[in-house]
């Protein structure tokens, strides 16, 4: 039924325009607001897919990660991040352990979890999961 969909995802935060400036300037993505819209935000991201922000008065902040972004070296990113003012998660769970870095490092993979300012979580990831997100889509395109 939704096959040919151009489906996008979608979350709150409490400010816009912080979310704007977050968004763009810090994690230099493609931020656009919707003419019209009061305060919708939309990222466009590579690979063409689209996640709209809105407004919340009432916003409570995901409890899950909203975002990931694979990127070729976590620890480089997460360098990256620090030195523009973002902080990340520290984990000491018994499923989730994170290093100095805020890195969990595990089974090939290593992520690391920040938040916007409306404190949803994001995170940027390589290794294992990356490679089967690339290998799921080849799968797709060669099933098309």
């Amino acid at each position: 039924m939704f096959k040919d969909t151009k489906a996008f995802a979608s979350f709150s935060v409490n400010d816009s325009e912080k979310a704007k400036a977050f968004y763009g300037k810090t994690l230099g993505l493609d931020v656009r607001e919707l003419p019209g819209m009061d305060g919708l935000l939309q990222l466009r991201l590579a690979g063409g897919g689209k996640v709209m922000i809105y407004p919340k008065t009432d916003h409570a902040p995901a409890s899950f990660t909203v975002l990931n972004f694979p990127v070729d070296d976590v620890d480089k990113a997460v360098d990256g991040l620090k030195g523009m003012g973002v902080r990340f998660e520290s984990y000491a769970q018994e499923e989730i352990k994170t290093d100095a870095k805020g890195i969990s490092r595990d089974e090939g993979m290593a992520i690391a979890w920040f938040k916007d300012p409306a404190g949803n979580i994001l995170s940027v990831l390589s290794g294992k999961a990356t490679e089967q997100e690339e290998e799921l889509e080849s799968v797709g395109a060669a099933g098309a």
